[in-house]
């Protein structure tokens, strides 16, 4: 889909995306999503200030994403190899800041080292690297340094998926809020709603040793895409 056709597509947005042009493309691919609902006062302490806390029938949300990043390049310049296609988790959290529901970024993790070198010099998002492998009905991800640990087995299935308003919550967000050196930094993004398409866990072990009292192996609720293309507008500083 050309660029201009998923500006068209805006309808299922919260709120307008910027007048300015976007300067980033990147695709979020064969995306695995496992959400856990948790009290509001458990991921407060994680969220710097001038960031609220985003909550849905008086509770909230922390989602594990596990996902194939692809294409990354700059408008209009040739893509880098080595660094545009990598596998990427993120952990994060639901929260509102400008008026825009949004995310924020607990952590951030890649399976190549010099594609999370130059992300987080560029982004400032919290990138690192972990060892990293996936299959067709697998994904593995470790990191000793942190003792950090993530497997799942899984298969999709056939049967559709009607997504409800705590789904469309969960993964229909379109910018994200970042802490930098005492400022705020945002990012606004845009993509057609996310193809959803029904997913059976097998087996999963989650062990992040500082998430563990907010993530744990049994997810609240889960959800498999085969992917959206992403334009990004660039980053700007948040006057709060």
């Amino acid at each position: 889909m050309k660029a201009k056709e998923i500006l068209n597509h805006s309808k299922h947005r919260s709120f307008d995306y910027p007048a300015r042009s976007w300067k980033f493309y990147q695709e979020w691919n064969d995306a695995i999503f496992l959400h856990w609902e948790v009290a509001s006062d458990l991921i407060q302490p994680f969220l710097p200030k001038g960031i609220e806390l985003d909550v849905l029938n008086e509770k909230t949300w922390v989602s594990l994403v596990a996902f194939n990043m692809n294409n990354i390049g700059i408008r209009s310049l040739p893509k880098l190899p080595h660094i545009s296609d990598f596998h990427e988790i993120n952990i994060r959290v639901y929260v509102i800041c400008n008026n825009k529901p949004s995310v924020y970024f607990l952590n951030m993790e890649g399976s190549k080292r010099s594609s999370c070198k130059v992300l987080k010099a560029l982004s400032k998002f919290p990138y690192r690297p972990s060892k990293m492998k996936r299959n067709s009905f697998s994904y593995t991800s470790s990191n000793q340094k942190e003792n950090d640990w993530f497997y799942t087995e899984y298969r999709l299935e056939n049967s559709p998926v009607i997504k409800d308003e705590t789904d469309n919550w969960l993964t229909e967000r379109y910018a994200t809020f970042q802490d930098y050196k005492n400022q705020i930094i945002e990012y606004d993004v845009h993509h057609v709603p996310w193809p959803m398409q029904a997913i059976k866990i097998k087996k999963l072990e989650v062990n992040y040793p500082r998430f563990n009292h907010i993530i744990n192996n049994q997810p609240d609720r889960v959800h498999y895409s085969k992917g959206v293309q992403v334009l990004t507008w660039d980053k700007k500083k948040v006057s709060l």
